[in-house]
């Protein structure tokens, strides 16, 4: 791509007629758009009615100095490279000059061919700035473009292991995404934190992520577990960790890992109780209860809503965190029916604001 030195719109910003006069005149042959100013405000009327590419700025001025002009100009018209001009070649002078933000520093009685170089330089200095942003701007399209496609695969294989988990249970088809979108309501109460919501989300969604490795035969069974066949079950809270590791964080591992640990510490395995057990696991503790009782399991029908809510309020500080039960308690119950009622095609997994590997967005 060949970089034009010859097009672009000058400011000259100089009291000095003759010395402006002798400027303008050189580079309008030279084929420039060029435009005067005797003062500073003057310099700030151009600056706001017309588009310049670089303005060559007198320190010395009447009517306002070029140094209070300087930070102006950079700071209102960032898109304007500026020259600075003065009789003064004091070293001091142009290193204050330079980090106010100024391209470039001529030293007067002007050098036509100077002036024209400087000017010439800054475009080719400006040019070359405007096709590095481009050159970034399509790469950063480009990475948004391949982030947005890992997404999309990233939510279906999730879809299709949550879905591949319920089918192993007629029962529970729909339960993990129910679970998911409650506790997100009780979070919304709770006020989490953005981040610690979407943790919340990803912990509930896999939760049961473990069962995938039980017995189906024990997870179907009619009637009621043995003793051995419920610690069978139990171990999926050890095997869900195992199997999303390489793609969760440690917040999420640790909701899939605590989210059947009691509140008051009644299971004698359990290592946590009370809030030593992380927020995410004690929300999906009781959104997992919740929606197993509002649900038709092998071994019994559901419980009405009422009932249900009923057992929810008793096992308070119990089984399950008061707080938690506080915050399910004051979400509006025809929102609380919209959830349980919801079907497997119903509650979609989306609207995470990032995947659940620690940083991803």
């Amino acid at each position: 791509m060949t970089l034009a030195t010859r097009s672009g719109a000058i400011l000259i910003v100089e009291d000095d007629e003759p010395a402006r006069g002798t400027i303008y005149a050189r580079l309008v042959g030279s084929g420039y758009s060029c435009f005067e100013a005797e003062t500073a405000s003057r310099a700030m009327q151009r600056l706001s009615t017309h588009p310049i590419d670089v303005t060559i700025l007198d320190l010395m001025m009447q009517g306002g100095s070029g140094y209070a002009l300087l930070p102006m100009i950079i700071h209102d018209y960032p898109h304007t490279s500026v020259i600075v001009a003065s009789e003064s070649a004091e070293p001091a002078v142009v290193v204050r000059c330079m980090k106010g933000g100024a391209q470039d520093y001529l030293t007067k009685p002007f050098d036509l061919e100077a002036v024209s170089g400087s000017i010439e330089e800054v475009l080719r200095k400006r040019q070359i700035e405007s096709m590095l942003k481009a050159y970034q701007a399509g790469l950063e399209g480009k990475v948004a473009e391949q982030a947005k496609q890992i997404r999309k695969l990233f939510l279906n294989s999730m879809d299709a292991l949550v879905t591949a988990l319920e089918a192993k249970d007629a029962y529970t088809a729909g339960h993990s995404r129910r679970v998911n979108h409650l506790a997100y309501a009780i979070s919304r109460v709770m006020g989490l934190a953005a981040e610690e919501a979407d943790d919340l989300r990803w912990g509930a969604l896999l939760h049961d992520v473990g069962k995938i490795a039980i017995d189906p035969a024990i997870q179907n069974k009619p009637g009621k577990l043995t003793a051995q066949e419920y610690q069978q079950i139990m171990t999926h809270t050890q095997a869900g960790p195992r199997i999303v590791k390489a793609i969760a964080n440690e917040n999420i591992l640790n909701i899939i890992r605590y989210h059947h640990a009691r509140y008051d510490g009644g299971d004698q395995t359990q290592v946590l109780a009370g809030n030593n057990i992380p927020i995410g696991a004690r929300i999906v503790t009781l959104a997992d209860a919740f929606d197993a009782m509002t649900s038709d399991r092998p071994y019994r029908k559901s419980l009405s809503f009422e009932d249900a809510l009923y057992e929810v309020r008793r096992c308070a500080g119990t089984q399950f965190d008061p707080s938690v039960v506080d915050a399910l308690l004051k979400i509006p119950l025809a929102e609380l029916l919209a959830i349980v009622k919801q079907g497997m095609d119903q509650a979609p997994i989306d609207g995470f604001t990032r995947l659940p590997f620690s940083g991803a967005s």
